[in-house]
């Protein structure tokens, strides 16, 4: 290695390290371990060991096998993908869907491509990384609104809508650092009055939320005035990858055109697509009778830690944040966690979240024996605030 580059990246490694901002990668799943509780993980519905998801893909791999083997440019989008983003969009109420590898990749090459320089792009204080690299990408004006504070977004369309510029405005349903969401209901509002472009990421609200779990989309009304939805088919739904929703056919083609993200990747796997399919089946089967329960015995669990941690959100989403404060102290809790209690939980550090803000984050699931959790947590905080 050349001596300039090795000295850049020693210093570099050393700093993060001092920070105790170092990330490191440690295997810690055990498939079906009994002790293990595994909330770092986003399996909000637990259907990743689900026998007719698991049946589902074991059958496109013998249909189809084990890869696509190319781009979907040059001949690897196959009925399987075909028939996934039919469902996609009937489910979640939009006419035209595209499939991508992952949901970075989706955000990154939306905000990238159809902003263009002179257009305006109004995102949300937390909104995803990936969200905000293609911004910048693009050329375009970005600008970041408080979190959801719709005043102040509506502060900025006053001064920014024009006749001779596109406003894109980002949002995610649930913000995956916090857990809370904003007011979509008043957003769509705001969209009747100003016209912007509107886009919104679903990949922590999918299958937990909606009338046929397809969203905080769908549970307010709202599709009819999305321009674009993003989800990731990895989360709730069990797989990999990602997808795109939109009410426009042209905004389909120029994508599939346009954007190197998908034009020059190989393909989701037939088996990613059948998990995908599968789970979307289980949920509406399966889940959707136990949705009020989950929803109500969340929240009730945050408003019970709240007395030790009075900064969490107290929305009715999977992910709870218990903000440490300090990166070294926030590694030692979660190791402490796992240790004693079995139990893994992200320890996520700037620049994830904003100095000051490091924090233990839980990825929540239908399944938690939430009174016994809640214990647990009571009793080892308890020992430190």
């Amino acid at each position: 290695m050349h001596n300039i580059l090795q000295k850049h990246i020693h210093e570099y490694l050393q700093t993060r390290e001092k920070a105790g901002l170092l990330r490191e990668l440690k295997s810690c799943f055990v498939q079906n371990h009994p002790k293990n509780l595994y909330l770092n993980l986003n399996d909000y519905l637990q259907l990743s060991q689900h026998p007719k998801i698991i049946q589902a893909a074991q059958r496109a791999i013998e249909t189809w096998g084990t890869t696509s083997s190319g781009s979907p440019a040059v001949g690897s989008y196959w009925p399987i993908h075909q028939e996934l983003e039919n469902v996609l969009k009937k489910w979640c109420g939009f006419e035209y869907g595209l499939l991508w590898n992952s949901g970075y990749t989706a955000n990154k090459a939306l905000l990238s491509t159809l902003p263009q320089k002179g257009d305006v792009v109004l995102a949300d204080r937390d909104v995803h990384n990936s969200m905000l690299l293609g911004a910048q990408a693009a050329g375009a004006k970005l600008i970041r609104y408080h979190h959801l504070d719709l005043n102040h977004l509506e502060d900025l369309l006053r001064i920014y809508t024009h006749s001779d510029r596109t406003v894109f405005v980002v949002t995610e349903s649930v913000f995956s650092m916090e857990g809370d969401y904003p007011d979509l209901s008043q957003m769509s509002l705001l969209k009747d009055r100003y016209n912007f472009f509107w886009i919104v990421d679903e990949a922590h609200a999918l299958g937990w939320y909606g009338p046929k779990g397809n969203g905080l989309v769908a549970q307010f009304g709202v599709e009819n005035n999305v321009d674009v939805l993003v989800a990731t088919l990895g989360k709730s739904l069990a797989s990999q990858g990602a997808f795109t929703l939109f009410h426009h056919s042209h905004l389909r083609s120029y994508l599939l055109n346009r954007t190197p993200e998908f034009i020059y990747s190989t393909y989701l796997t037939p088996a990613a697509t059948a998990a995908s399919l599968a789970a979307i089946e289980t949920i509406q089967a399966e889940y959707l009778g136990r949705q009020s329960q989950w929803l109500s015995q969340t929240l009730k669990f945050k408003k019970r830690l709240k007395h030790l941690f009075p900064n969490i959100p107290l929305y009715d989403s999977p992910i709870l944040p218990l903000i440490i404060g300090e990166p070294g102290q926030t590694l030692s809790l979660a190791a402490q966690l796992a240790e004693q209690h079995h139990m893994y939980v992200g320890a996520i550090r700037p620049p994830s979240v904003p100095k000051g803000t490091s924090r233990l984050r839980l990825s929540l699931h239908c399944n938690l024996a939430f009174d016994s959790l809640s214990q647990t947590l009571e009793d080892f905080f308890g020992k430190f605030f």
